[in-house]
């Protein structure tokens, strides 16, 4: 009622005036975006760049499902067409209503959002779709076992009450049309339990399971366990010689936030699924991917974890490779030798007239944008892991019909999550991302602005604290309060040319960490597989 909604209209203005701006979808996604990030403990996320991996495992899909739906993460990430329909369901009322008023402002066609027990009470019984997609809740012992016993659902097997993974297995199947495929994200132990063998074995038998993809540590929640994709498809007849493409790669792996290495997970993936799925088998890509005939999988354990099938990438020219990667490291110290800063100069405190990015921006001397849409242009993305670790552009975003803020040669990137003083300025060789979720780009006039001097001064570690805002589980920045001095065009760029020398002997540190620990790996590893001699 009125009276009810008045302490909330300044919100609710403040809202209309944020959509009149950005427009409704771009400024959905900004408030769930920053709601998401406030209350990272309250939701299961499905990260953007899995769900678009999984969506492309799919394919294009006229009738797509997501029985546990969550945010519409997964749903979002399918290719839009003009006469889909988007199917969802969770138990939770607020987030099947959040993901229908998301599908409805991204999707094109029909978007159908339900609340209630996926397992328990099945909102779309009749549903045969094109595909399914799913990341379940783990390790549920209450999913319905005592009540659901005699389900028709239950063709490989009746689930054990600490199987509910399988449980959703077997739902995705039963919701698709025959051929239809559907991807799973599940925990490992899934794959070999004991007490899931028997529905493993039918799952192989029937030609149900497809593959199986085991991910970097850091794909998804929970980040320390290195989770597994499941690629199922409802036969239409039994094969005659089946084989499962089983890959593994947990190698891409990196350090720190932003997760994987995506680029080189998806294309990996996809390649691997896509040559698989043409031919029915696969020539073995030694560490990565093989097909295995079924038979080979049906023994006591039916253990089908990919680390246990694949063996470990060639090492023929080991000993050469360890070489190279030796010489290009002692190449890099050296570099790193010569890039090293000269001594400081004691100077005393600088007493300079102070500005902030709001104003410079407000004044017309940089433009300020906000990262996170696809557009229609598939181009790499430039996360938040690129700009903390240094790296190439390895994300992917979402098409989307609100276009992709792309980086130009000279912009100035920084991350607004985390709470680390880290800028980077947009390279040639970076030009041309797209600007990915949590990432501020400012562009600077270059006949008022230095990049690398608004680089520079945006580092300063009492310059973040004092820009920063600090929640229970989050630290965020603002780059509007962030603080520059005014200096003429001249002086900026004598410190942006100490800035940028800075830059290089950081990257040069980096490169040479990474060399190091692949020199270090690759001596252990070859020491205890006989490839690599321990010399005397």
């Amino acid at each position: 009622t009125g009276p009810e909604l008045l302490p909330s209209a300044p919100l609710l203005r403040g809202a209309a005036e944020l959509a009149a701006e950005l427009g409704a979808r771009q400024a959905f996604e900004f408030l769930l975006g920053r709601h998401l990030d406030a209350n990272p403990r309250q939701y299961t996320l499905t990260p953007a760049d899995l769900a678009g991996l999984m969506a492309d495992l799919v394919g294009p899909a006229g009738t797509v499902l997501d029985p546990a739906c969550g945010t519409g993460a997964l749903l979002r990430a399918v290719t839009p067409r003009p006469d889909q329909e988007l199917y969802a369901q969770d138990s939770a009322p607020d987030l099947a209503a959040l993901t229908a008023l998301r599908l409805a402002l991204h999707a094109r066609g029909t978007v159908r959002a339900a609340a209630g027990d996926t397992l328990r009470a099945d909102a779309h019984p009749g549903l045969h779709a094109d595909a399914v997609l799913c990341h379940p809740p783990f390790n549920e012992r209450n999913w319905g076992h005592d009540e659901l016993a005699y389900d028709p659902r239950w063709e490989y097997g009746f689930p054990a009450r600490n199987e509910s993974e399988l449980a959703w297995v077997q739902h995705a199947l039963a919701r698709l049309k025959d051929g239809g495929t559907a991807v799973l994200l599940m925990p490992p132990a899934t794959a070999s339990r004991r007490s899931g063998r028997r529905i493993r074995a039918d799952l192989l038998r029937r030609g149900a399971l497809r593959a199986v993809v085991a991910l970097p540590v850091g794909a998804a929640p929970p980040y320390n366990i290195p989770l597994h994709l499941w690629v199922l498809r409802r036969p239409e007849r039994a094969p005659a010689q089946p084989e499962v493409l089983l890959a593994d790669v947990g190698q891409f792996a990196t350090e720190g936030r932003g997760g994987p290495d995506w680029r080189t997970v998806r294309e990996t993936v996809l390649d691997s699924w896509r040559a698989f799925d043409r031919a029915g088998s696969l020539d073995e890509r030694p560490g990565l991917a093989r097909s295995v005939p079924v038979i080979e999988l049906l023994d006591d354990d039916v253990d089908f974890a990919p680390a246990r099938h694949l063996p470990p990438p060639t090492a023929a020219d080991g000993a050469e490779a360890l070489s190279a990667v030796r010489e290009r490291l002692g190449e890099t110290l050296r570099l790193t030798t010569d890039l090293t800063p000269p001594p400081a100069a004691t100077a005393p405190p600088a007493r300079w007239p102070l500005t902030t990015v709001g104003e410079l921006a407000r004044g017309g001397a940089l433009v300020m944008r906000t990262g996170g849409n696809g557009g229609h242009a598939r181009v790499p993305a430039l996360t938040d892991h690129d700009v903390l670790a240094g790296t190439a552009p390895s994300g992917t975003l979402a098409e989307s019909d609100e276009e992709a803020v792309l980086t130009q040669a000279g912009d100035v990137v920084v991350p607004v999550l985390g709470g680390g003083s880290v800028t980077r300025v947009i390279d040639d060789a970076t030009a041309g991302a797209a600007l990915g979720r949590n990432l501020v780009l400012l562009r600077p006039d270059p006949s008022a602005l230095d990049p690398w001097f608004l680089a520079g001064f945006l580092r300063g570690t009492a310059n973040n604290r004092q820009a920063s805002s600090y929640a229970s589980t989050a630290t965020r920045l603002d780059v509007r309060r962030l603080q520059l001095p005014r200096l003429p065009l001249d002086e900026q760029r004598r410190y942006g040319a100490r800035f940028r020398a800075l830059d290089d002997f950081e990257q040069a540190l980096r490169h040479a960490g990474r060399l190091g620990e692949q020199l270090v790996r690759g001596m252990y590893d070859g020491l205890t597989d006989g490839t690599v001699a321990p010399g005397r």
